[in-house]
């Protein structure tokens, strides 16, 4: 059988560099003209269509553009406004709990019941995971939308409620306070737990302190925060991008830190409050090290692998409160409490509010952008037990005269 001819069309012609070239002309996806050349009719009608089909294919992409093409755009848009972690995070939860379940599917071809079938996994994870998938989620399709992309959008009547309720930690008791500092006391974490405790910085904010923001000698002892600590491939980056703009503010100290930070001032040989032998900022590994201190001195129920005759055997151990190691009697399980660096923070938060701070000044102290997250706090704090709802109650009723 015959192949069919190419209609091929009469191409202009142009020398370059003493050499005859056949020219066209095509728009190209962003409308843009380019030229096309070829030594030959047919060289450059063949280059001519290949061109317009990968045009033609990119034009299509934009305007039918997949889960996974859409994420991966929508997360470039994203790298302006917020930090290298963050992205970091919603790209990872994109990969497993988006991409993998919707991301060969068209924008424009997902439904409300693919949204609720790939939130069936998260229904066994956390609250805080399933309702951050969630959020990802929504901005995606209702972005999405907004480019005039979906005539539809999936995820609207998609509740936000979902995955297992995480369970609030309280914050250390003052016993709790006096015994992890006895714990600690001379150990690495020890200066860190003091930021913790009676500063209320966040870790990014102590690991990135300088000592050029730490004022002991002022009429009022304060710290400001105007750096932040990430982790980049392990190595320590310090910006003066904080987390939110609430973030930067000046911190008065108690008495108790300020001696702490004078002590180890004196023995610093770093611009860095807390650094590492070198003198410099923590790395992420390094820190994982110094926070390690703490754990190792807690009851928590251990899990270990040992190998007997060459298989892997999984036991667990659960110290007693006052018992030694047994590799390093020098380490004593005094912690039967969980200790975060994270609930250091909250301690200090929740302390300023059973002392009566009012909630807008512990705002500003702890940094929150949001009053919410403050308030949230506030109510856990002042009405988590009955006597103290009864005594509200009778105090806002105490006039009411019964009929």
């Amino acid at each position: 059988m015959a192949k069919k001819k190419k209609n091929i069309p009469q191409y202009g012609t142009v020398t370059r560099k003493g050499v005859l070239y056949y020219r066209t002309r095509i728009l190209d996806a962003d409308g843009k003209q380019v030229s096309l050349y070829g030594t030959t009719c047919e060289e450059l009608y063949d280059k001519e269509q290949e061109a317009r089909r990968q045009v033609a294919e990119i034009i299509f992409h934009r305007e039918h553009p997949t889960v996974a093409e859409y994420c991966e755009k929508w997360l470039l848009m994203q790298s302006a406004k917020v930090s290298p972690a963050t992205l970091k995070g919603y790209a990872s939860n994109m990969k497993n709990y988006i991409i993998k379940p919707l991301g060969d599917m068209y924008m424009e071809e997902v439904t409300a019941d693919d949204i609720r079938l790939a939130l069936i996994p998260l229904s066994n994870k956390s609250e805080s995971l399933h309702n951050t998938v969630n959020m990802l989620l929504k901005c995606i399709f209702y972005s999405a939308e907004r480019s005039q992309l979906l005539e539809y959008n999936p995820c609207e009547g998609i509740s936000a409620k979902g995955g297992k309720p995480t369970q609030k930690k309280d914050s250390l008791t003052d016993q709790q306070v006096e015994v992890l500092l006895e714990t600690v006391k001379g150990l690495p974490p020890y200066l860190f737990t003091m930021i913790g405790l009676y500063a209320g910085l966040r870790r990014e904010e102590a690991l990135a302190l300088q000592w050029d923001c730490v004022f002991l000698d002022a009429p009022t002892p304060y710290i400001s925060v105007r750096r932040a600590w990430r982790s980049e491939h392990n190595r320590p980056v310090i910006s003066t991008t904080l987390k939110t703009k609430a973030a930067r503010r000046d911190i008065p100290i108690p008495k108790c830190l300020v001696n702490c930070l004078r002590e180890a001032k004196a023995a610093s040989k770093s611009e860095y409050v807390i650094a590492d032998s070198e003198g410099q900022p923590l790395s992420y590994s390094q820190f994982k090290r110094v926070w390690q201190y703490i754990v190792v001195r807690s009851t928590k129920e251990r899990t270990y692998y040992k190998y007997v005759n060459g298989q892997s055997i999984k036991y667990t151990v659960q110290p007693s409160l006052g018992g030694h190691q047994k590799n390093n009697p020098n380490i004593v399980y005094s912690l039967d409490f969980d200790v975060t660096p994270h609930l250091l923070r909250h301690t200090y938060i929740t302390n300023l509010l059973y002392a009566g701070v009012d909630p807008k000044t512990v705002q500003y102290l702890a940094g929150h952008e949001n009053s919410k997250t403050t308030m949230d706090i506030y109510a856990r704090v002042k009405y988590n037990k009955p006597e103290q709802l009864f005594d509200v109650v009778n105090s806002a009723f105490h006039q009411a005269v019964p009929s």
